[in-house]
């Protein structure tokens, strides 16, 4: 770097070079690691005549399989992916991801099919990684431009992929081993890509930056929406720069002075670590506003992870695959499009969420147990596919909102362990829900009442939150006309002083 840049976000010409061809080899690697056409009509192709079998046995031995994948290496992968610094955990998820679509091309057994699904499980727990490695290779300036970037190009890799997949069946009547061919190059490519990505140097708790002992106890960042205007956080830009310097893309701290107040990178121990993750913890979840937000996240997330997964199933039941032309690539892209758009709609409405935002919660999340209610009376498919669309928009919108909203209470650095742990908290629940009620093992129940008990769970999600939020505007609306009448007493006294 020139020894005249001094600032936060002054990069020279191979970094400047360096920021925008890393991030954008990160893009390539997931616009093709979603690109599977195969996807939208998975248990249409399970259950066909290229592998014949039940629906019963993908639905109550086989799927329930990427659940207990995804809890039990999510866990670890969240503290091995900072201990081996991203990178071979990206190229650990796209090599699961190869193997698991192989296995669905070419196995023929049961127990084929469900180690498939231990790939896909593993495949799903590491993709953690891609978006901490962001976050390790670009200075704080550009995490809104690049996490924007990547989650922009992976939903259309998801999106491109239905349309693609619904193209071939309907228009030129291509069979689902070939889609599930074409879905196996693609996940190749985004292998063969994730080799030739940069090695960081530095990680979150492992790996971390020290500061010199000439800086003590640096000012904690305001932590910041996402919507709030680009003006605030250039202000904000230099202050949270200490806490989380900049790195160039070989891991080396970026020069803030000329006098180098930062010194190299050091290493933590897992006892460090641990302590670590502790005080964090308890700093993090004694923010009531947090918590809500958080609950929220994780009993949303294990209901929509579940309707996700299983709603072929549905489809599948309500329209037999081997009777109809189907339509699943377009009601999924449909579905796509519609929560790209509700998230980027949202993000720019100006809401008190303070003071709505849990009765907002509650509203859409009745709303969306009244779509699976319909979806599982209906006898109709495009019924189906639209409630779909719809149940798929609203939770995307309400995610949105929820993940801003956890982020503006988290001070710099909390966001992977915050996430993180949300994230466990949906998993453990929607293993519990798979046990009971689809697991062989437990109820089994049919493919209608498990949408009914899913229309009753976010039914129960709405409830509570309705009370917590009608709970909250009355609070903050007595707290607001007790204040007034403060401040017009204050006056009075004033006047009357005079």
């Amino acid at each position: 770097m020139s020894s005249g840049c001094t600032g936060a976000g002054c990069w020279n010409g191979t970094e400047s070079k360096q920021w925008i061809s890393t991030p954008l080899l990160l893009c390539v690697i997931g616009f093709f690691s979603m690109m599977r056409p195969i996807d939208s009509f998975l248990v249409a192709y399970v259950t066909g005549p290229d592998k014949n079998f039940t629906v019963e046995q993908i639905m109550n031995e086989v799927l329930p399989v990427m659940t207990y994948t995804y809890l039990a290496v999510s866990v670890p992968v969240f503290l091995l992916t900072d201990y081996l610094k991203y990178k071979p955990v990206i190229v650990c998820h796209c090599v699961a991801s190869a193997i698991g679509m192989s296995l669905t091309t070419f196995g023929q057994h049961v127990s084929v099919m469900q180690l498939s699904l231990v790939c896909y499980g593993i495949t799903t727990a590491t993709a953690v990684a891609c978006f901490s490695y962001i976050y390790n290779v670009v200075s704080l300036e550009h995490y809104q431009k690049v996490t924007s970037y990547y989650q922009s190009v992976t939903l259309i890799g998801c999106t491109f992929g239905s349309v693609l997949a619904q193209v071939l069946v309907t228009v030129w009547s291509v069979s689902y081993f070939c889609l599930n061919i074409i879905s196996l190059v693609s996940v190749s490519v985004a292998l063969l890509f994730s080799i030739f990505l940069p090695m960081p140097k530095r990680s979150m708790f492992f790996h971390k930056i020290e500061k010199s002992e000439t800086i003590q106890n640096p000012p904690l960042p305001e932590a910041v929406s996402p919507v709030s205007d680009s003006t605030s956080s250039a202000n904000n830009m230099e202050t949270r720069t200490l806490s989380h310097p900049p790195v160039t893309l070989d891991g080396e701290v970026q020069k803030q002075d000329a006098d180098g107040l930062m010194k190299g990178k050091g290493h933590h121990s897992v006892k460090d670590v641990f302590v670590q993750l502790w005080s964090d913890f308890k700093a993090c979840y004694t923010s009531p506003q947090l918590l809500c937000w958080s609950i929220w996240w994780a009993l949303a997330t294990a209901g929509y992870l579940l309707i996700v997964y299983y709603m072929q199933v549905l489809w599948n039941h309500i329209e037999p695959f081997q009777n109809a032309r189907l339509y699943n690539g377009g009601a999924e892209a449909m579905s796509n499009i519609v929560g790209a758009s509700t998230s980027f709609v949202i993000g720019h409405v100006k809401v008190n969420w303070t003071m709505w935002g849990e009765l907002i919660l509650g509203i859409f999340s009745a709303v969306n147990s009244g779509i699976l209610y319909t979806m599982a009376l209906s006898n109709h498919i495009w019924v189906c596919y639209a409630g779909y669309v719809l149940f798929k928009g609203s939770y995307m919108l309400l995610n949105t909102v929820a993940m801003f909203q956890i982020a503006a209470n988290l001070e710099m650095g909390h966001h992977a362990l915050v996430f993180g742990i949300n994230s466990t908290v949906a998993l453990i629940l929607q293993t519990i829900l798979t046990i009971v009620v689809i697991d062989s093992r437990g109820l089994a129940l049919d493919i209608i009442t498990q949408v009914l008990i899913w229309g009753s769970y976010f039914a129960a999600i709405a409830g509570l939150f309705l009370i917590r939020g009608i709970y909250t505007l009355f609070t903050n609306r007595r707290a607001q006309i007790v204040s007034t009448n403060t401040s017009l007493s204050r006056n009075e006294r004033e006047i009357t002083a005079l």
